[in-house]
């Protein structure tokens, strides 16, 4: 199932590096949300990806916008890979339920066991409004993001 722009984007519950839960039907009406999937922790196209954001930040964190970054790795992995890297997001565990978040948005490769690089701009009231799919190995460029953003 692939999900369509301007369809409702699906709803997920996931804990954090830090052990709290995030839901993103707690900002409906409230924040756009960019829910950016990635491989795993500690891999030098994961944390180069998520270190460009974290370095502008601003852009993907604001008063309009929240970030949620999320791999099946454990919350303990991405407590220490969070905190190495100095991230100031939520970083999110879809370790269990082993990828259903990443099921739900249509990102998860089977035969690795991981999310591919998903990229998704759900605007206030839960619409999905922009999508990128990269491969695994794929890096992707932030710019559109940021284009994306600037739209909604």
């Amino acid at each position: 199932m692939s999900l369509t722009i301007g369809s409702p984007a699906p709803h997920f519950e996931l804990s954090d590096q830090h052990g709290v839960n995030f839901s993103s039907s707690a900002l409906k009406g409230e924040k756009n949300l960019v829910v950016l999937f990635y491989p795993f922790a500690f891999t030098g196209t994961c944390t180069g990806e998520l270190c460009e954001i974290r370095d502008d930040l601003n852009t993907f964190q604001n008063d309009d916008v929240q970030l949620v970054a999320i791999s099946c790795d454990s919350k303990f992995s991405q407590r220490v890979f969070s905190e190495q890297q100095g991230y100031q997001f939520p970083v999110l565990a879809d370790f269990w339920p082993h990828g259903a978040v990443a099921k739900s948005f249509d990102v998860f490769d089977e035969t690795r066991g991981c999310a591919v690089r998903g990229t998704f701009v759900i605007d206030k009231e839960g619409i999905l409004r922009w999508q990128i799919v990269n491969g695994i190995g794929d890096a992707r460029n932030i710019g559109d993001y940021k284009t994306a953003l600037a739209a909604l």
